[in-house]
């Protein structure tokens, strides 16, 4: 008696890459990427990316030999965003379009409003979720708090709004916001704000002892940072493409 097969469900799941914009010409735009891997060490490790090429008049070729570079920098492009159709093809990472949650999609599946609810409620948890992995205790609102101290190696992700630690970031750490970061304690670790093109987010620090911040893609690394502003209360902004930085009071 042949049994039925069980069904395969494919789920539909949303993660946080970095997108890379390369400018031509590629050699000056490597330079410039070996300078911020050299000054904020495995920034690009185990980290997935998308390699966004809109704009550009390059050649299939051309696009091979960039990816290839940055595979030899352990930057593993996940896949293209803007890529004409002549650029792609099974020896080059995937067309991706802007992301956006998806949901579960189950081939044998007849009631599809309960998959639908499904998907909301998984949307829902994904903030949630990626927290819960890096292990401090939250509480997300509109905002993001996080009531323990982030230790090395964990990551806090937040695209849809602020981000409040309760604590310091250790070195080796990470946080990642949509908005602004707030961290009421020792900030030694990385901080990116404003990273779904908030240009006016901000990050705060009781102390800063920082490897890299960043917002809205502009970023200063330990070395850019002006030695008088370690060990002090800092806030940093955006202003045009370069980061601004004061001493709160």
């Amino acid at each position: 008696m042949l049994t039925k097969p069980r069904p395969i469900r494919l789920k539909g799941r949303s993660f946080l890459a970095l997108s890379l914009a390369p400018e031509l010409p590629f050699e000056d735009w490597l330079a410039g990427l070996d300078d911020l891997a050299a000054r904020s060490a495995g920034f690009f490790l185990r980290r997935p990316v998308v390699l966004d090429i809109s704009g550009l008049d390059i050649k299939k070729a051309e696009l091979r030999t960039l990816v290839d570079e940055l595979s030899q920098r352990n930057v593993r492009v996940m896949g293209l965003e803007g890529a004409r159709h002549s650029l792609l093809g099974p020896d080059m990472p995937p067309a991706m379009n802007d992301g956006r949650p998806a949901s579960d999609f189950d081939p044998s599946a007849e009631d599809e409003s309960d998959e639908a609810n499904e998907s909301v409620a998984a949307q829902d948890a994904l903030a949630v979720e990626t927290i819960e992995a890096a292990g401090p205790s939250v509480q997300v609102t509109g905002s993001l708090v996080v009531t323990e101290p982030v230790r090395s190696g964990q990551s806090v992700f937040f695209p849809e709004g602020d981000v409040t630690i309760i604590g310091s970031v250790a070195s080796g750490a990470e946080i990642v916001a949509g908005g602004s970061i707030h961290v009421y304690g020792t900030l030694r670790g990385r901080a990116l704000a404003g990273t779904t093109g908030n240009g006016s987010a901000r990050i705060f620090c009781r102390k800063l002892e920082a490897e890299m911040m960043a917002i809205d893609g502009f970023y200063l690394t330990a070395e850019d940072m002006e030695p008088d502003l370690r060990g002090r209360a800092v806030q940093v902004w955006l202003e045009g493409h370069a980061l601004k930085t004061g001493i709160l009071s």
